[in-house]
C-alpha cells in the first residue's frame, strides 16, 4: 500500500514539474537591461529581452523599447528656382526690375527619421535627409521637440550625425550586423510619409546581405546594404532597423520601386558601418577613411576555372595602384582576395564594407590566392585621398594625393629661393605616380610661379588639359614632371 502511494505521489510531482516547464517555456523570458553611457560616463538603462535564436519571435519588448529612441526629423531647405517671363512683350517694356527671369528663393520642407545613439543628444540619420538643410527640428516619441545641428555627414555611406541640446535621452544599444542571418526577423521603425505616421513599426526578415544598387551619379559610394522585406516608405529614411533583442542593426536608407512607394524591397546601412562612420563624425567632424588601393571584380565560374580556384568566391584584383597600401604589402594584379582578417570575402561590396571598418594606419591580414596557392599578407591601410584644395588638420592643402604647405622661409633661404610650395606628404594619387618626392619645393605650375598651396591648386584647376610642375628637391636638384587632368 505504501509503495503504491509513493508511486502515485511521484507521478503527481513529475506531472506538476512537466506542466510548470511547459508554461515557463511559453511565457516571455525575463527582462534584461543594457546600460548605454554617454561621453561623460552617465548611464541610461535600456530594456531588452533575453530570447534564444530558436524562440518564436516576440517583438513587443524590442518594439516598445526601440520606438522611444527613433525620432521624427523635419528639415527646411532654401531652394532657388529660375522663373521665366510669361509675356516677352511685358519683359521688353518693364525689363527684369520686377524680378521676372531672376532666380527666386523658395522655402521647402522635407522629413525623415533618426535614431538616438547617445543619451546626450547624438542622433544618426541619412545624409540625404539633412543635406543642404538650413533648419532641422527633431520630435521625440514623447512629442518633445528640439532644434538640431549637423555634426558631420558622409555622402559615401549616406550617414549623418545631428545633435540636439538634451540629456538623458533614450539611446538604443548598437548590435552587430555581421551576425545577422538570412531569414532573421527584424523591425523597421520610422515615420513613413511624414508626421501623421510617426513611430510606425513594421516587421520583416533579412532577405539578403551585402547588396549594392545601381548608381549613375559618378560619386564614390560604399554600399553593402542589408535587404529586408519590412515595409519602408519615404520618411523612413534614417530610421532604425532593429533585431528581436532590441538592438540597432541598421539604418533604413532606400527602397527599390517603380512607383516611389514600397513594393517589397527595402535597404539599410549595416550598423557596423554606421558605428565606424558615426564615431569619426562625432570625434572629428569628418570620416578618416582607410583605402586598400586596388580595382577589383567579382569571381565567376569562368575566372574560377582559369585561375584554378576551388570555389566561385572572392574578388580578383584588376589593378594595384602604385604606392598604395596593397602595393606596399605585395599584392599583385590577378591575385584573388578570399578573406580579410578571417572574414570571408564574397564580392566587391564585402571588401568595401570590411575596409571601411578600419582607420588609416590600422593593419589587417589579407588571405589571397596566387597561381593556385593560398597565401597571407599583412597590409597597413592608408588614408583616402582628400579633394584638391581641402585643408587638413595640420594646415596642409590636398593636391592629387599629396599635401602641400608654403615652404619655410629658412628652408627657402638655405636653398637660395625666394618662394615655393613644399610637398610635405604623399599618398596614392597622380602626384606620386608622376614622380613627386616628399620635401620637394614646387616653383612653377604650367610655367607660372607659385608661392602658396592655393596657387598650385588654382593654376592646376585653370589648366584645360594637363598639369606641368617644375621645382627643386631637398638636394637642390631640379625636377620636372606632369600628368593629365
Amino acid at each position: 500500500m505504501k509503495k503504491g502511494f509513493l508511486t502515485v505521489l511521484l507521478s503527481v510531482i513529475a506531472g506538476g514539474l512537466t506542466a510548470y516547464g511547459v508554461v515557463k517555456a511559453t511565457l516571455p523570458q525575463p527582462l534584461q537591461t543594457t546600460v548605454v553611457t554617454d561621453e561623460s560616463g552617465k548611464a541610461v538603462e535600456y530594456r531588452t529581452v533575453n530570447l534564444a535564436e530558436s524562440d518564436y519571435p516576440d517583438f513587443t519588448y524590442a518594439a516598445e523599447s526601440a520606438v522611444e529612441a527613433v525620432v521624427y526629423v523635419e528639415v527646411t531647405v532654401q531652394s532657388r528656382q529660375q522663373y521665366q517671363t510669361i509675356d516677352p512683350f511685358f519683359r521688353f517694356f518693364f525689363g527684369d526690375e520686377y524680378g521676372f527671369g531672376q532666380p527666386q528663393s523658395r522655402e521647402q520642407k522635407g522629413s525623415g527619421s533618426g535614431v538616438i545613439i547617445r543619451p546626450d543628444g547624438y542622433i544618426v540619420t541619412n545624409n540625404h535627409v539633412v543635406a543642404n538643410a538650413t533648419q532641422i527640428q527633431v520630435t521625440l516619441n514623447n512629442n518633445q521637440q528640439y532644434d538640431a545641428t549637423v555634426v558631420g555627414t558622409d555622402p559615401a555611406t549616406d550617414v549623418a550625425i545631428i545633435k540636439v541640446d538634451a540629456t538623458d535621452l533614450p539611446a538604443i544599444p548598437l548590435g552587430d550586423s555581421d551576425q545577422l542571418r538570412l531569414g532573421e526577423w527584424v523591425l523597421a521603425i520610422g515615420s513613413p510619409l511624414g508626421a501623421q505616421l510617426r513611430s510606425t513599426i513594421t516587421a520583416g526578415i533579412v532577405s539578403a546581405k551585402g547588396r549594392s544598387m545601381p548608381d549613375n551619379s559618378g560619386e564614390f559610394k560604399i554600399e553593402s546594404f542589408i535587404q529586408t522585406d519590412a515595409a519602408v516608405n519615404p520618411g523612413n529614411s534614417g530610421g532604425a532597423l532593429v533585431n528581436k533583442k532590441g538592438e540597432l542593426v541598421g539604418i533604413n536608407t532606400a527602397i527599390v520601386s517603380q512607383t516611389g512607394s514600397y513594393t517589397g524591397y527595402s535597404f539599410a546601412v549595416p550598423v557596423n558601418i554606421v558605428k565606424r562612420v558615426a564615431a569619426d563624425l562625432m570625434d572629428y567632424g569628418s570620416v578618416k577613411r582607410a583605402v586598400l588601393g586596388i580595382t577589383m571584380g567579382s569571381v565567376d565560374k569562368k575566372i574560377a576555372d582559369e585561375m584554378k580556384l576551388s570555389s566561385v568566391s572572392g574578388v580578383f584584383i584588376n589593378e594595384v595602384l602604385k604606392g598604395s597600401a596593397a602595393d606596399k604589402a605585395g599584392l599583385k594584379k590577378d591575385d584573388v582576395i578570399i578573406a580579410i582578417d578571417g572574414q570571408k570575402i564574397t564580392d566587391a561590396s564585402s571588401v568595401q564594407a570590411k575596409v571601411s571598418s578600419y582607420h588609416p594606419g590600422d593593419k589587417a591580414v589579407i588571405t589571397f590566392i596566387r597561381e593556385g596557392k593560398q597565401q597571407e599578407v599583412t597590409v597597413e591601410f592608408q588614408a583616402a585621398a582628400q579633394p584638391n584644395g581641402q585643408e587638413g588638420q595640420d594646415g596642409s592643402i590636398a593636391f592629387y594625393g599629396a599635401n602641400l604647405k608654403a615652404a619655410d622661409p629658412e628652408t627657402l633661404k638655405a636653398m637660395g629661393l625666394r618662394s615655393g610650395v613644399e610637398i610635405v606628404s604623399l599618398g596614392s594619387g597622380k602626384m606620386l605616380e608622376a614622380g613627386a618626392k616628399v620635401g620637394g619645393i614646387i616653383l612653377y605650375v604650367n610655367d607660372e610661379p607659385v608661392s602658396k598651396p592655393e596657387d598650385v591648386v588654382a593654376k592646376a584647376k585653370k589648366a584645360s588639359r594637363g598639369v606641368y610642375i617644375e621645382g627643386v628637391d631637398k638636394a637642390g636638384r631640379s625636377f620636372y614632371f606632369g600628368f593629365g587632368k
